[in-house]
């Protein structure tokens, strides 16, 4: 893995005020609830790790920024702070888990049953 750049604290500085009420949000929900999917709208795989989980009997909190045409700065945002290139984000007791095809993969392996209830 490539080392990331080291910040100057005016950069992080930009980077913590960075749309600071749409991550606060999405920590919000991490803290109450198990399972948690950041999604947007026309993303086909957004409502396929839902599916995933929920078809595994899984309750999830699900919510959503804009669509590819409104929501990007949001979206970005979410991106810097939990360190994942696309979404959905599946977050599993506050957790990035991934996205839809980690979603499915650790509905099948059992390790999402394994994870929630450690």
């Amino acid at each position: 893995m490539i080392p990331s750049p080291a910040h100057h604290s005016l950069a992080d500085a930009r980077l913590d005020a960075f749309h600071v009420e749409t991550v606060q949000k999405v920590a919000d929900a991490l803290a109450a609830h198990p399972i948690v999917v950041v999604g947007m709208a026309w993303n086909p795989n957004c409502p396929r790790g839902v599916r995933a989980l929920e078809g595994a009997g899984h309750k999830v909190e699900y919510i959503e920024f804009g669509s590819y045409a409104s929501g990007w700065r949001e979206r970005l945002a979410l991106k810097l702070w939990a360190k994942w290139p696309t979404y959905p984000m599946v977050f599993v007791k506050g957790q990035l888990l991934g996205g839809a095809d980690q979603a499915e993969a650790a509905v099948k392996s059992g390790e999402l049953a394994r994870l929630l209830e450690g």
